[in-house]
């Protein structure tokens, strides 16, 4: 008799005379020489009286570098007509858990370099991170953004476990992959990412065990090669509805919303990026409500957000972290976080009046806090280097230190003499400009952006250091290599005003 999760391979011809080779998988003992497995590709064709041969093992799947940039199903085979995989490896896909003394139990922060993230909702390493967003928002970009700063700010890789989507959704995925160069085409050693997907018109259980065959791939890239590895499963929702399938299939009695007894038990079992469907906007659901006991981050994208045309559109109010305490952070980043969400949900509380009667009619200090939060709201956007070849502008990878540097130059009141535009798609780099009355940054190379100071004549600026300040920044950044950076100052000096116009382009 073969083991419980022991691989099945029935073999046999169908009426037409063609080949059938089904892999399954056992998951129940009968009695009597009999037992009840599941399916892991179709099974159209499939009769009594085939012979049904026993592999002894667990299911076993190819791991290691030659998996980079290939796509595969959930029994290792490449389906994307690259030919087979040369790797000589394999790892099987049900492993002991492990032992109590071998978990880390360090709690260390995951950089990710994307500035909205790190500061508001940072990532622990090791953790689970659930990414809740509609259609449209930006979370494949985001998918994509991690896979490419993992591997070039940690030297890590990237696996991929399409769980349930639909199939134009994975080759849509494959397409902006290589357009944006995180699967490399033409070496793809230098891949970063590895794809393994189990799409919505395959069987519920290669759907239920696609994200085993990512994981196993995952562990080996950390185990063996020691690398930083970040696991993606999108959908998580489809993985529970699939479990949920082969459960009512293996007649075991449904819990709350006909969702699998076991679901609980199953949901702590995979450590990744969970991208979460919502079914109708219900938290409440048990497929999400149970996937949130499970996390240690939320990032949520806001479809308002991304309206407004600030992307990453991730909502700095929403999304949350258990990593963000000052005794795990520091207290630096801790104040910092907490000022930005303050001053963030002020400014929320304060629309409706601004809609209503206008921004005049609030206070001196309302009227500041709105003018930092919008400054905010701006900077928490950023350039992804996978969005190059859609915008056209550099990508930016924001270090922590950076990150809380330019937030508390913001909160300190250091920026408030800038055009809140001037804070959209940047880094705090600033030219200083000298004025009598102490410096004025003015923030360069980045976003296409025009800053103004409008002075009345003898009262600040000094015309002469001002230009000369200009004159040198010029120079200096037309020396940058590699860069398409030019700034243009023009000083028109009149009777009564001066007019200081600094240019940046990229």
């Amino acid at each position: 008799m073969p083991n419980i999760y022991n691989a099945l391979v029935v073999k046999g011809r169908d009426t037409l005379g063609q080949e059938i080779n089904v892999t399954c998988e056992v998951q129940q003992l009968l009695g009597n020489n009999r037992v009840r497995a599941v399916a892991m590709s179709a099974t159209e064709g499939l009769k009594r009286g085939m012979d049904v041969v026993d592999m002894g093992n667990p299911l076993s799947v190819p791991v290691g570098g030659a998996t980079l940039g290939r796509i595969f199903n959930v029994l290792g085979e490449p389906v994307d007509n690259l030919g087979p995989v040369d790797t000589g490896t394999t790892s099987p896909i049900h492993k002991s858990a492990p032992a109590f003394i071998q978990l880390d139990t360090k709690l260390a922060i995951f950089e990710t370099g994307i500035k909205v993230v790190d500061l508001l909702a940072p990532y622990r390493r090791g953790g689970k991170i659930g990414l809740f967003g509609g259609a449209g928002v930006g979370k494949t970009v985001l998918i994509m953004e991690l896979i490419n700063n993992i591997a070039k700010a940690h030297g890590g890789v990237s696996v991929f476990g399409g769980v349930g989507e639909r199939t134009r959704e994975g080759n849509d995925l494959y397409m902006e992959m290589k357009e944006s160069g995180v699967i490399n085409e033409l070496n793809l050693a230098e891949s970063k990412v590895a794809l393994v997907y189990g799409q919505m018109n395959e069987p519920p259980g290669a759907r239920m065990r696609v994200g085993l065959t990512a994981l196993t791939m995952a562990e080996y890239f950390r185990d063996v090669n020691e690398q930083d590895v970040l696991l993606f499963i999108d959908n998580i929702f489809r993985f529970v509805q699939a479990g949920s399938e082969v459960s009512a299939l293996l007649g075991r009695m449904p819990s709350a919303v006909g969702y699998q007894p076991t679901l609980s038990t199953e949901m702590g079992s995979i450590t990744s990026i969970q991208a979460v469907y919502v079914p109708a906007d219900d938290l409440t659901d048990p497929a999400p409500a149970t996937t949130f006991a499970h996390l240690d981050a939320t990032t949520v994208l806001s479809r308002g957000l991304a309206a407004k045309g600030i992307y990453p559109a991730v909502d700095p109010l929403d999304s949350t972290s258990t990593m963000l305490q000052p005794r795990i952070v520091g207290e630096e980043h801790y104040e910092t976080a907490q000022q930005v969400k303050q001053t963030l949900q002020r400014y929320k509380e304060l629309q409706d009046i601004i809609a209503i009667l206008g921004l005049d009619e609030l206070s001196e200090e309302d009227r500041l806090t709105v003018a930092r939060a919008r400054k905010i709201e701006r900077f928490l956007s950023q350039p992804f280097f996978v969005a190059e070849v859609f915008t056209g502008s550099p990508g930016k990878y924001v270090g922590l230190a950076e990150t809380i540097r330019g937030f508390k130059l913001i909160l300190s009141g250091e920026f408030d003499s800038l055009p809140e535009q001037a804070f959209y798609l940047v880094e705090v780099k600033e030219i200083i400009l000298s004025t009598n009355s102490g410096q004025i940054g003015v923030l360069p190379n980045h976003a296409p952006i025009a800053t103004a100071v409008d002075i009345e004549k003898n009262s600040d600026i000094d015309p002469q250091e001002a230009q000369q300040t200009l004159e040198i920044a010029e120079a200096n950044l037309r020396k940058a290599e590699g860069k398409r950076q030019t700034i243009e100052a023009n000083l028109a000096l009149r009777r009564a005003r001066t007019r200081v116009e600094a240019l940046n382009t990229i």
